[in-house]
Parts: C-alpha cells; structure tokens; sequence
C-alpha cells in the first residue's frame, strides 16, 4: 500500500551535440520533489540545474555557462477523484510534449519540438491557477479537461506571461487511442490565439508509439509526428536487443509572418530526426540521434548523444 511519504525523484544526464560543426555540451540535474500533505494536498516541484559549455570559433576552448530554472512549483488540491485545483507555478498544458515528454529521463530527443513555442510563451511555465478532471469516465470513453490562468511575471526563476487557456482530451481505451484539442491566448502585448491538436496512439500487445501534435498561431503553424518502437518482442525487453528502440520524428514550421521573441524558425523549416535509444538496466538509457534540417535560411546537420540515469527514492521509510 503506498505511504504518505515525500519523495525526490528526476534524472542526471550528459548531453553532447553539434549543430552545424559548433560542438556544446551540458551536465544536467533536474530533481523533482512531490511532497503529500493529508488526504487532499499535494505540493511538488521540479528544477533544473545545467552547465553549458559551448566550443569558441568551432576550434577553440569551450566556455561555460550556468543555468537554473524552476519548470514548476505548485499546491494541488484533490477535491475528488475526478477534480483537482492547482495553484503556483505549472507547466502550461498546451499541447502534450510539455507536460508528458519534457523531462530529461523521457524525451526520446534532446531538441524540443519545432513548433514548441507556440502556444506555451514566454517560457513555458505559468503563474497562475489550474483546474483538470474528467467529463465522462466509462470503459468505451473518457473525457478529461484542463483550464488555467496565468499572470504576468518578470521575477528571476518566475518569470510567465499573462495568458488563458484550456485542453479537452478523449482517451478510448480499448484502442488505446488519444485525441485532444488545445487553446491559449495571449494576454499581454499585443493578444492572439493560439489552437493545436494531438493524436497518441499505443496499440495492444505491441511497443510501438505513435504521437503527434499540430499547432498554429499568430506568425506560424506547424506539426511534429513521433514514432518508437523498442525490439522488447524479441527474446524479451531485458534483452541485449530488447533494450533496443529504434526513434523517427518528423516535424515542419510554416512561416505566416515575421515573430520576433517567440521561440520559433525565422523561417519556413522542415526538419527529419532519426534516434536509436538503449535501454540499460537501472534506469539508465543511451540517446543517440542524427537530424537533418532543411531551411530557406540554410541547412544544416544535427548530431546529438546523451546519457540519462532516473532516479527515485522517499525521503523516509513509510509505515507498514
């Protein structure tokens, strides 16, 4: 039976890339502490800590930089099973790749998505209040939402822009098949929209993933398509070759308009990735990926390798 327990868990990781013949590199640290308070609270936060070295002129001495930011700090309130309230800082929930695909220990590739800005400004994080639960909870179906408000920050590790937005998402289980729809407006400056769209897919029986996402705002639109498929059918998935899984991502940005400060291509960009993971034993995993991008502002190589190690443990024993 689980314990009322804190618990420190996240990933330590190495990520080594060159992009375009620049070579960077970067050790990373990102704890997540979840902390229960009764019945009903839930405190929990993750931060991330990160040196970067970058290479100087491609043949020169690397020079570091170090980073520190706080994804999210926030009190949940679990009303029911079905309702929950979140007040603090929280990853803003649009789209899927922020809040189920960032973290260290499971995004398949170490860039986010193309088109990740969109809808998720000025950092990816909200200040504010949040409300999820589910509409309709039946073995054919189920109708879960998420609606928040965030206000403007400029404070150091807090900073957030002032923006609304909502998630609706349809899960049938019996496909294992998820399609949701996302909206956030832009609440500061000058206001926009932004709409997205995903689709999950992970078929019965088989370790195949599929995931995608679709996304347009005020200057581009654009989509990213996911697959993995790890070799676990064959002999096993502690296997030499069951720990094996094979990644392809294909993602485009369409240029509307100019956008300075959004996070996104300056100009219309396609961009093929290719990855093979491994799987060792103690949550330990081998990243390793080649993209190729293509763009009216220049192409360019991608290789990236990292080492990721996740790690969980309570802060004391529980009661039996």
């Amino acid at each position: 039976m689980a314990q009322d327990v804190p618990i420190v868990s996240g990933g330590i990781g190495f990520f080594n890339s060159t992009n375009t013949g620049v070579n960077f590199f970067q050790p990373v640290l990102a704890p997540v502490v979840v902390v229960p308070i009764g019945k009903h609270l839930l405190a929990e936060s993750r931060f991330d800590f990160r040196e970067f070295y970058i290479q100087q002129n491609r043949t020169g001495p690397y020079q570091g930089t170090f980073n520190k930011s706080i994804p999210y700090l926030q009190l949940n309130y679990i009303a029911t099973p079905k309702l929950t309230f979140t007040a603090g800082r929280f990853l803003t929930p649009f789209g899927t790749y922020n809040e189920r695909l960032s973290p260290i220990w499971i995004q398949n590739f170490q860039d986010f998505p193309l088109i990740f800005g969109i809808g998720t400004r000025t950092t990816g994080s909200s200040d504010g209040a949040m409300i999820r639960g589910t509409f309709i909870s039946k073995p054919a179906v189920q109708v879960n939402y998420v609606g928040y408000f965030s206000a403007s920050s400029n404070v150091g590790q807090f900073q957030a822009a002032r923006s609304a937005g909502d998630r609706i998402e349809i899960y049938f289980p019996s496909k294992r098949i998820e399609i949701g729809t996302s909206y956030a407006r832009f609440l500061q400056g000058t206001h926009n929209n932004s709409i997205g769209t995903h689709f999950w897919w992970q078929p019965w029986r088989s370790p195949l993933q599929v995931r995608s996402e679709y996304a347009h705002g005020e200057h581009a639109q654009g989509y990213w398509l996911e697959s993995s498929y790890r070799l676990s059918q064959w002999r096993g998935p502690d296997s030499i070759l069951g720990r094996v899984e094979p990644l392809f991502r294909m993602q485009q940005v369409f240029r509307n308009s100019p956008g300075p400060g959004d996070g996104l291509p300056a100009a219309d960009t396609k961009q093929a990735d290719f990855g093979l993971d491994y799987h060792f034993p103690h949550e330990v995993r081998l990243n390793t990926s080649y993209s190729r991008e293509f763009s009216t502002t220049g192409n360019a190589n991608i290789w990236d390798m990292s080492l990721t190690y996740r790690f969980l443990l309570p802060v004391w024993r529980g009661h039996k």
